[in-house]
């Protein structure tokens, strides 16, 4: 048996983007740059870990969101446009930079990552959710899955129906298009309440995640803290998040993302150039946002910022690396001598870290994923059901209610700024569970009506409007999300009670907001 287990599980989630009445939208594009930065970049260095045949796999939670966007035909296109975009301003910084070695290089190897990511994309027919099946399929990687449209369950726990469209909607969509169901979820913003286990097993799940003090505070206490999993009394497996595993990597500050050679994130060219040179890479041709094109490394606390070398990053990818296995190994060591299991480390992070906010992450990933496959008289790299497959025998005990995020309880998602999304959404909960149980045969049309409806009420109900309320990033269009979708509620709650359902209107719907085409609406019962 092992000395220890890492259980490193990324989570790739964004909110569901589809805007079909213009492809200059900003927010659409959060899709595009995760795409290019973060999951074609997860998918090349796993891939070729399978051609290299080194052992350990990771755990990948992708949400029903990212399925139905990753899936959807328009969003492919518009996502194929946007990469050849780049690569016209890849051209265009060629010749700006022609004068410059530094600059020029960096344009030259942006042109290859964007290369890359065309090729790799077009591989897969346009649908990456065929090459994480596939990575599935060879044992690289577990997949699993989180809620219907992200939604933060503990401010839903009252309405149980809701509870269940989220959680039973995502099973279902993944089925439908992996082929198969997932063991584990991974709970929106690590949300867990007491009784929400016994929903999980209902639905056929095995283990879920929880922050560590949800586990540290369960009933009754742990005997290993949170490095072993427990079983509730419902039969759920829960594993707990280690913050110092967790830290190292997440945290700007005190983690590896922060060193001065790596790249700098807020340094981009579509703040920095005119208007006019950036126009056909900008929403609108004015409104300034990322493109992707960074010349600059961390360097330290100034403004007088140095020029980005990959190699350099590359090197302290592999540095760190070693560094993150040395303290795995340590903490696996030092926890051994007390404990009768062998140790579980469980590090979660949101996937668009890797790539996308840390450059350097895929390949500290690779790095990592490696040194650990080389060394195997520490400890293992597996997945939660690699782990639930060795049968060990666990603690009974029941998490406390808990998240992540700010104080560790619900905090982001309920403050002043977005406390009013509640009452609002709970009344549309409401109605909704009255239409599934008045319309108990109803027809085609009311059916297709039923089902949007109760996509509607799932969208307002994705934990990331609150986020972006209470960040104050995007505000006025997180607001607007959450109005529209209780618009689009009520206006086919109006036509199912009337009987004047307008057919044009919900095929409108039906196109725009396409999550989970096999949702039950009787969930909601």
């Amino acid at each position: 048996m092992s000395k220890g287990y890492h259980l490193l599980v990324l989570h790739a989630h964004l909110p569901y983007i589809k805007h079909i009445e213009s492809m200059d939208v900003l927010e659409e594009r959060w899709l595009y740059e995760a795409i290019t930065e973060t999951y074609i970049p997860l998918i090349r260095l796993l891939n070729k870990q399978v051609s290299d045949n080194i052992e350990g796999s990771i755990t990948i939670s992708i949400s029903p969101t990212l399925i139905s966007m990753l899936t959807d035909k328009l969003l492919q296109e518009r996502y194929l446009f946007s990469i050849v975009n780049s690569q016209e301003l890849a051209h265009k910084e060629l010749k700006r930079n022609k004068d410059d070695p530094a600059y020029y290089n960096l344009a030259a190897f942006y042109l290859e990552l964007l290369h890359h990511a065309e090729a790799t994309f077009k591989q897969y027919d346009n649908n990456l959710i065929t090459a994480f099946k596939y990575l599935a399929d060879k044992g690289k990687i577990e997949l699993i899955t989180t809620c219907a449209t992200h939604g933060f369950l503990p401010l839903y726990q009252e309405y149980p129906q809701s509870v269940k469209a989220q959680v039973q909607g995502a099973l279902d969509l993944y089925q439908s298009q992996l082929g198969r169901l997932p063991r584990g979820m991974w709970l929106p913003e690590c949300g867990y309440y007491p009784g929400l286990d016994a929903m999980l097993t209902e639905c056929g799940l095995d283990y879920t995640f929880v922050e560590s003090h949800g586990l540290l505070n369960a009933t009754p206490q742990p005997k290993y803290a949170s490095f072993a999993p427990v079983a509730t009394s419902s039969g759920l497996c829960v594993f707990a998040r280690d913050s110092q595993s967790s830290k190292q990597v997440w945290s700007a500050e005190e983690g590896y993302p922060g060193d001065p050679d790596y790249r700098e994130f807020y340094r981009d060219i579509g703040y920095e150039l005119p208007l006019k040179y950036l126009a056909n890479c900008l929403p609108g041709g004015d409104v300034r946002t990322q493109t992707g094109f960074k010349y600059y490394r961390i360097t330290g606390k100034t403004e007088a910022k140095k020029p980005y070398k990959p190699e350099w990053g590359k090197s302290k990818a592999d540095m760190h690396a070693q560094h993150y296995m040395e303290q795995r190994v340590k903490q696996i060591e030092d926890l051994s001598r007390n404990m009768q299991l062998p140790p579980v480390i469980l590090s979660p992070f949101d996937a668009e870290l890797f790539g996308h906010w840390w450059f350097e992450g895929p390949v500290w990933l690779d790095y990592y994923m490696r040194k650990v496959a080389s060394d195997q008289s520490s400890y293992e790299l597996i997945t939660p059901s690699n782990y639930l497959d060795k049968n060990l025998t666990l603690q009974q005990a029941d998490p406390a209610s808990s998240s992540w995020g700010a104080n560790g309880y619900a905090d982001v998602w309920l403050d002043d700024s977005n406390k009013w999304i509640y009452p609002l959404v709970h009344s549309a909960v409401q109605d909704m569970v009255e239409l599934a149980r008045y319309f108990q045969t109803p027809s085609p049309i009311e059916t297709r009506a039923l089902q949007q409806a109760a996509r509607e009420v799932l969208l307002a109900q994705s934990s990331d409007w609150p986020f972006i309320i209470k960040t104050n990033t995007v505000t006025p269009y997180a607001e607007k999300r959450v109005k529209e979708h209780l618009e689009h509620f009520e206006a086919l709650k109006k036509g199912l009670w009337e009987k004047s359902i307008d057919e044009d209107y919900l095929s409108r719907l039906e196109i725009m907001n396409s999550i989970c085409p096999n949702i039950n609406y009787t969930l909601f019962r």
